[in-house]
């Protein structure tokens, strides 16, 4: 059977309890950057608010963000980005009590068998769950998505310290499932390392022993990225074909490099201002259907709170969002549904395995 993403319930607008909500008010910001009090923030659900008569939904959502009614819709900005005057929705209800209605059932789960307990074990992800449901629908999430989505992975520079891993990763990116990449310096250096001198933080990426004076490697290429210009110049000069770095370019899919604030380098794409990479980050998130988080704690929370559980597509519909932390920390997997990403799906797991299996599945 081919696979169907679910379908979207939208909420009965002609019930008496939406037909007499009020409407929701709305204040101007009192100065750039600065909301009103009693402002409403946004989840990750889909959001409706009843203004000039008729219920809106936020197209695209962001959580932690202000609502601002704008040119006959709502748009979601972030505090920082709000401008004096815009006017913004005020409340902090969700039940439609004060015009805003949040819709956490939209893609509520029919026919799919099983039975729900009030008690029962292993409902937890942890190092016991059997995760090959899981790699089945990732499977056929990333065949659909290829062709009728946008899928972005987030990746910490583990995956970049394995020699199959790499290759692996490299096979995604040359057979379209990846269409961007969020990650940071370390990620980028340590790939384009193992690329010029087959090591990772000077342990050789295949047999994983250390070579002599190793420790130099990742500043080496730090420094001879920085005198070629660029990453792309870098590989041309060197002759250089392998690895993740080298498949994104050579396939021209978007990445982003956010800096951090213990950076050697940095590498010449890395993006140093933290609110200047969230913005290049949120451009990749915003029309994302799938989201692929890889040995990254901090980098998968700040995207999980980028990223809605719902997407409005250009035809119209709206679908899910698929959302997946990978870690072999059972902490980090979880980590996100405490953050309020609940809509995230935890995989406990070696990433380098991860992604083996991922492509072993994919028979690419």
């Amino acid at each position: 059977m081919a696979f169907q993403l679910r379908s979207y319930h939208a909420p009965i607008f002609t019930e008496e309890r939406f037909l007499r909500a009020p409407e929701a008010r709305l204040a101007p910001a009192p100065a750039d950057g600065i909301a009103p009090d009693r402002y409403h923030a946004m989840s990750i659900f889909p959001e409706y608010f009843k203004i000039e008569g008729d219920w809106h939904l936020a197209e695209e959502s962001r959580m932690d963000c202000v609502a601002v009614w704008e040119e006959k819709k709502i748009r979601v900005i972030e505090f920082r980005n709000l401008k004096q005057g815009q006017l913004v929705v005020l409340g902090r209800s969700e039940d439609g009590s004060e015009g805003i209605y949040v819709h956490p059932g939209a893609f509520r789960r029919s026919g799919e068998g099983g039975h729900e307990e009030t008690f029962a074990f292993r409902q937890k992800r942890s190092r016991e769950t059997a995760f090959s449901r899981d790699y089945d629908e990732l499977y056929e999430i990333l065949r659909h998505d290829r062709d009728h989505g946008k899928i972005v992975w987030v990746m910490g520079p583990a995956l970049a310290f394995d020699y199959d891993a790499r290759e692996a990763f490299s096979r995604l990116i040359d057979n379209g499932f990846v269409d961007a990449l969020l990650a940071g310096n370390a990620l980028a250096t340590h790939d384009l390392e193992a690329a010029w001198l087959k090591t990772a933080l000077g342990q050789n990426i295949y047999t994983q022993t250390i070579q002599p004076n190793g420790h130099y490697n990742h500043l080496d290429t730090i420094n001879r990225v920085r005198a070629c210009g660029s990453i792309r110049a870098f590989l041309e000069k060197e002759g250089l074909s392998d690895g993740i770095m080298a498949h994104l370019e050579k396939c021209r899919v978007p990445y982003v490099l956010a800096g951090s604030i213990r950076d050697d380098g940095p590498l010449p794409e890395v993006t140093g201002n933290v609110y200047e990479a969230q913005n290049k980050m949120r451009d990749q998130v915003r029309d994302a259907t799938t989201v692929i988080c890889l040995a990254t704690m901090l980098h998968s929370i700040a995207v999980g709170n980028m990223t809605p559980s719902y997407r409005v597509m250009p035809d119209g519909t709206i679908r899910e969002v698929y959302f997946y932390c990978v870690d072999i920390s059972e902490f980090t997997a979880n980590k996100l549904g405490d953050r309020g990403s609940l809509s995230a799906k935890g995989i406990v797991t070696n990433v380098q395995d991860f992604i083996v299996t991922l492509c072993n599945g994919l028979g690419i």
